[in-house]
């Protein structure tokens, strides 16, 4: 019986080390960390290298993500007592904070302007910062304090803008939108700019002139589910004209007396030359991008261009026949 019970007491004493030794493996310093996370065992370190971490390794069939991959991050420093700005080339719609080190907020007035400083007077964790902009950039940064940050007004360069079509930041990655369908934001910005710059006038019966202004509608394209309108305005008179609004509107052919149900109106999602004035003696053309659309035989659109504080205003009109014409945009030739 003593032997038995010597064997009991030394089975309890080596499962209570063993299970001491077990517990020796999870080690949760931050209360915010699951305890189910373990250290990494002996025999990863092995198999894996000395870099290995529990966060690589997954259960079941995985395939890692390759460094082709990543979007290289910026490299930012903050501080408590300045503020950086950054200013990106489209308005910014999304912002990400790597956690409550950084404070971020758009600058008054300014809808592409993103200052951001530390919450605290110093912080030792490097964190993150992720934001996308309209035109469907995304752009990531590592973050971390410095006493005297090098940096404090840095410029996102648009890679449009470069002067070479090619020399995109490795950075900046296409997000969609959702206005715009399927369509990339990056493509929809080069096709408007091509239209813009090859400039041709390949519909020339729909306009309208007087008072010395021209209005023209030069083409349409259609691409993705969208349509692109080419318009003109050219001022041959010495008083400059200023623009109040551009309006798309589709209404009935017959109207006796206008009203807010018998208009529709179009609101386009880009533009290209979107100007507010035309002086006097010069021409502008403008592109603008709408979600595609066709017209009853009963209706037509009216695309109108009113002058602020004058009454030089100019529309004309265009016919459903004229839209389902629209060229087809070749992606491989836009420039």
């Amino acid at each position: 019986m003593k032997t038995i019970t010597k064997l009991f007491v030394a089975a309890v004493t080596l499962f209570g080390a063993a299970t001491a030794v077990n517990a020796k493996t999870v080690k949760n310093t931050d209360g915010n960390v699951s305890s189910d996370t373990e250290t990494v065992a002996e025999h990863d370190m092995t198999v894996y290298g000395a870099n290995y971490t529990d966060g690589d390794k997954f259960d079941g069939l995985t395939r890692k993500v390759g460094f082709d991959r990543m979007i290289p991050p910026h490299a930012l420093e903050v501080c408590y007592n300045k503020t950086t700005h950054i200013i990106f080339p489209a308005e910014i719609t999304y912002v990400d904070l790597g956690n409550e080190n950084l404070v971020a907020g758009l600058a008054d007035g300014a809808k592409n302007v993103l200052r951001v400083k530390s919450a605290f007077k110093s912080f030792k964790q490097e964190t993150n910062l992720s934001v996308i902009t309209e035109d469907g950039s995304y752009y990531t940064f590592n973050v971390k304090f410095a006493k005297e940050p090098l940096l404090l007004s840095i410029e996102m360069t648009d890679f449009l803008h470069d002067g070479e079509a090619v020399n995109r930041p490795n950075n900046a990655q296409e997000i969609y939108l959702e206005k715009l369908g399927q369509e990339s934001p990056m493509l929809v910005k080069l096709i408007m700019k091509s239209i813009y710059k090859q400039n041709k006038r390949e519909i020339k019966h729909i306009g309208s002139k007087r008072f010395g202004v021209q209005f023209l509608l030069k083409s349409i394209y259609t691409n993705n589910g969208l349509l692109y309108f080419h318009t003109e305005l050219k001022n041959t008179s010495n008083i400059a004209f200023d623009i109040d609004f551009v309006s798309f509107k589709i209404v009935d052919k017959k109207v006796i007396k206008r009203t807010a149900m018998q208009e529709q109106v179009l609101e386009p999602l880009r533009a290209q030359n979107y100007v507010t004035v035309v002086h006097g003696k010069s021409t502008e053309h403008t592109v603008f991008a709408l979600e595609k659309f066709t017209i009853p035989d009963d209706k037509q659109l009216v695309i109108e261009v009113a002058e602020k504080e004058g009454g030089r205003h100019q529309s004309f009109v265009v016919d459903n026949e004229d839209i389902v014409r629209a060229n087809v945009i070749d992606e491989l030739s836009i420039q």
